[in-house]
């Protein structure tokens, strides 16, 4: 009886561990293969096997290349849930995408940051936001940078522009898997993909980095992509975390802060009206900062944007113009977001690298709350709360987040309206005031955490060389 009683505990005890190592299976994101980089055209040359979005941003002068691959695996459904850990619905699913790998040359260049960008695919075309707003930054500091295709429609549209670059790139295992179902594996692969401090890659393999080791590797997005990397930090991200930190840009709902990786939100004006009413608040691994004035889509957005649609066209990124929009108000607030983006993305590299969590900072201020939320505003319509940049209080102008119009994307642009002469000379009545005003904002700012000493030196430079006051 004791010798059967112990052949059902073994019998039993190899069930559960037989049951135990499948659902640690489950949970682990599927590897990959990765090909290239996939040989392509000079950006400028118009070519249709060019790199598809190829940068805007002088890389060779700085010591920088772009380099595109192709990754294709197998992904995992996964059940919707909500602020839980999902359930894997199934397995094996094909796919096959791109990514885009920006990063210097040289090694001694590198600061050991990897930032990954999830693709917003907002009105069909692959659009890499947050490089565009901080690239320039990440080129400054020695970051490495990757794109990833994680939607459907980015490669829908990117195949219809080349057909023969881009044939086979498919995220939906043939058509068989909708809603972007494995676009969460997908993203997650590419941050397996890459080689940390002590790894190397698999004999045979491809190493995206070229001998590039990250100390840390970040995920970012902007707004449509902002609202799947909220899902996948809620859901499917604990399942196996791949990032050590993420930058939600201008979107997405409440995320979970019962994890240890870091989660940096950061929003405009225009992103903050259907969320106000629901603040989150900080904790040790969740920060959120809003910048008042900012608009979803700004200046610096619309002309790395420009060069990129140049470049795709055969046409020089030079002298690159933001789009009239035909907007009931002048598009594209003037308040330099990407200054304080350009901050946060420092301040997450500390905070995971050495737990200092970053400095907290003042939400927009509410007006109302029924039965409309509106936000509060000075005398001359800007709003009140937030990061407030010297732009925005030694205001020479109305900058909001909000517009409206025929395009149905006007309420994303913001507006900037120009004060006229007589409010400048009432606000501002010498040019020395005018610039002792912008000078104690801007030190102000710096002391908070919430610029760099670079953008704090452009301020102030700028608002020399300006007319105002004279």
């Amino acid at each position: 009886m004791k010798k059967q009683t112990n052949l059902v505990l073994k019998s039993s005890a190899i069930a559960l561990a037989m049951v135990f190592a499948s659902l640690s299976s489950w949970a682990e994101v599927p590897n990959a293969t990765i090909t290239g980089p996939i040989a392509a055209d000079e950006a400028s040359s118009g070519s249709l096997n060019m790199i598809y979005n190829a940068t805007g941003i002088e890389l060779a002068a700085n010591g920088y290349i772009e380099e595109e691959y192709f990754i294709e695996g197998r992904a995992n459904r996964y059940s919707s849930s909500e602020l839980e850990n999902a359930e894997i619905l199934d397995q094996g699913h094909r796919y096959k995408t791109r990514l885009i790998v920006r990063r210097p040359e040289s090694a001694a260049d590198f600061n050991g940051i990897v930032v990954v960008e999830w693709v917003n695919v907002t009105g069909g075309t692959d659009k890499d936001i947050d490089w565009w707003q901080s690239g320039t930054h990440f080129i400054r500091n020695g970051y490495a940078f990757v794109v990833v295709s994680a939607q459907q429609l980015g490669i829908d549209t990117t195949q219809a522009w080349s057909e023969q670059r881009y044939a086979g790139l498919d995220t939906t295992h043939d058509g068989m898997v909708a809603n972007d179902d494995l676009s969460y594996d997908i993203f997650s692969a590419v941050g397996k993909a890459i080689n940390r401090v002590g790894e190397n890659t698999a004999q045979g393999g491809v190493d995206i980095l070229g001998g590039l080791k990250a100390e840390q590797i970040i995920a970012t997005g902007h707004s449509q992509s902002a609202a799947r990397l909220a899902t996948y930090l809620n859901t499917i991200h604990p399942l196996e975390p791949v990032y050590d930190g993420v930058m939600v840009h201008g979107g997405g709902g409440r995320i979970r802060d019962d994890q240890q990786t870091k989660i940096f939100k950061i929003m405009s004006e225009t992103d903050m009206p259907r969320r106000a009413a629901n603040p989150q608040p900080n904790t040790n691994t969740f920060r959120q900062w809003e910048i008042a004035g900012s608009s979803h889509v700004d200046v610096p957005f619309e002309i790395e944007y420009a060069k990129v649609r140049n470049l795709r066209e055969g046409l020089s990124p030079d002298n690159a113009q933001p789009r009239d929009q035909g907007c009931a108000l002048p598009t594209y607030s003037h308040v330099p977001f990407r200054d304080v983006m350009n901050a946060a993305f420092e301040h997450l590299v500390v905070w995971i690298r050495d737990d200092i969590a970053p400095p907290t900072a003042d939400p927009l201020q509410v007006a109302q709350m029924m039965p409309n939320l509106e936000l509060a505003r000075d005398e001359y319509g800007n709003v009140l709360g937030g990061i407030r940049l010297a732009e925005h209080v030694v205001a020479t102008a109305k900058n909001t987040g909000m517009n409206t119009g025929s395009n149905r994307f006007c309420f994303l642009y913001g507006s900037y309206e120009s004060f006229d002469e007589a409010t400048l000379d009432k606000l501002y009545p010498s040019h020395e005031a005018y610039v002792n005003a912008v000078k104690e904002v801007v030190e102000q700012n710096l002391a908070d955490g919430y610029i760099l000493p670079y953008a704090a030196e452009l301020t102030i430079r700028q608002a020399q060389a300006s007319s105002i006051g004279r």
